[in-house]
């Protein structure tokens, strides 16, 4: 891969390029799919790839090709230089400083073998097991959308004409069911699911049939609720819909383009002082882990909200010029495309209660399961989205309730962010334990 990738960064200086830079990946995936025992897809693919990028001046273009020979990466690097001429030109177009490339590249735990190793048929096994265990955890549980498990594996090198290149090895694997409950009123769904670098840290199949049926069958029954202005209490999974929305609210593109209801925040309080946002691009065994991001900078741990204060965007080389600060290591890109901003691992650090314990501080309100829409603001934070869960009442959850939308303000929510649970996994890159909001209009009949 490193020989390819010095052929084509020296085609491109030969045909006029000032600065150019590759990114290659080359991998193998698999994906299974069953329902109700039956095998309704299997997909393996291998594949290699790259992209390049020149800057010609102060103009660059972006091409990719998953050819290697010779003659098509001399053709690859002609026509790419040929299109950054024609493009326009832009000031802040360019490498990143070599002072912030990536000195170091520390064992992250980013791959495992065994998970490579997983054939088609123990992919199926898996998925059968969970979907079973699914079926068979509840008598309510008379059908199924399905099981899946993916896996993947690949190698990724990033080389460029500053005189830096370096490599890295991933894999992930996940497990997913989706079971149907049924009580005679009305047929629910909902899933469960597992994702992990390591085979033996996914959860088992038997357990993520138990947790998805568990969580359809607590459905059935669903009402709505007469509009009121309660507490709601997020769990895990839409509590981090939450932190992905604030995700993309720091994205320096966001920033200089004036669509972030954070912009003018930066060393402002947003949030209570025990909040605290993290993003960690070296987090050992992370899902968004990687020694350094798509353009060679260093990842690093980054503060974002500091003891409820917002302390920090996140940029890659072009949008942290825009803006005149530093790339934070967040630059995420394809082959084919331009680098943009993308978080690692960012996660709500989490309290000392455990769920139990917050929906205990309850009187009455609303503990939210799923979330429906598209109703964010990101200008200005609005928010207003379709929403599932179980009503709380005198502490304990109640009954389910449906057709209901919850509305906000999500600078308001995090400033009125009451507790953080102890609950925080690392299922997927952006996370968030259980979390209680003092208060949110749910509007229902």
């Amino acid at each position: 891969m490193l020989k390819v990738a010095e052929q084509l960064l020296a085609a491109a200086k030969r045909c006029g390029a000032d600065a150019a830079d590759v990114l290659m990946f080359e991998g193998d995936s698999l994906e299974v799919g069953v329902r109700l025992n039956e095998i309704e897809k299997i997909k393996q693919a291998r594949e290699k790839h790259l992209g390049l990028r020149v800057f010609v001046g102060d103009r660059s273009a972006v091409t990719s090709s998953a050819d290697f020979s010779r003659d098509s990466l001399e053709k690859l690097a002609a026509d790419t230089c040929a299109l950054a001429r024609a493009l326009a030109s832009d000031p802040h177009a360019g490498l990143p400083d070599p002072a912030a490339l990536a000195k170091d590249l520390p064992e992250m735990n980013l791959f495992d073998p065994a998970v490579a190793e997983i054939d088609a048929d123990e992919a199926v096994d898996m998925a059968k097991q969970a979907e079973s265990a699914a079926m068979h955890a509840d008598s309510r549980i008379t059908n199924s959308e399905g099981a899946e498990v993916d896996r993947s594996s690949a190698d990724v090198l990033y080389a460029s004409s500053a005189g830096f290149h370096g490599t890295y090895r991933t894999s992930s694997l996940s497990l997913s069911v989706m079971p149907v409950a049924s009580d005679g009123n009305g047929m629910q769904r909902d899933y469960w699911y597992s994702a992990q670098r390591y085979r033996n840290k996914l959860e088992t199949p038997e357990a993520i049939g138990r947790k998805a049926a568990q969580r359809a069958a607590r459905r059935l029954g669903g009402r709505s609720i007469p509009t009121c202005e309660v507490p709601v209490v997020f769990d895990p999974e839409m509590a981090s819909s939450l932190i992905r929305h604030l995700a993309s609210a720091v994205s320096a593109y966001a920033i200089y383009k004036g669509v972030s209801f954070l912009g003018d925040k930066l060393g402002a309080r947003i949030a209570p002082d025990f909040v605290s946002i993290v993003d960690d691009g070296r987090l050992a065994g992370g899902l968004g882990s990687k020694p350094f991001d798509g353009e060679g900078v260093a990842t690093r741990r980054t503060s974002v909200v500091e003891s409820g204060v917002l302390r920090s965007f996140l940029c890659d080389t072009y949008s942290g010029r825009k803006i005149g600060q530093a790339s934070t290591g967040n630059a995420s890109r394809s082959v084919g495309s331009a680098p943009h901003v993308a978080p690692t691992n960012m996660y709500l650090t989490p309290g000392t209660a455990s769920p139990q314990e917050i929906i205990a501080s309850v009187k009455s309100g609303l503990y939210v399961t799923e979330l429906i829409g598209f109703g964010v603001n990101a200008t200005n934070g609005d928010y207003s989205r379709g929403a599932v869960g179980i009503w709380i009442e005198n502490g304990a959850l109640a009954y389910p309730v449906e057709e209901i939308t919850v509305a906000g303000n999500l600078l308001q929510m995090f400033e009125q962010i009451e507790v953080i649970g102890s609950d925080l996994d690392l299922r997927s890159n952006v996370r968030a334990p259980t979390l209680k909001v003092a208060r949110m209009t749910v509007a229902g009949q």
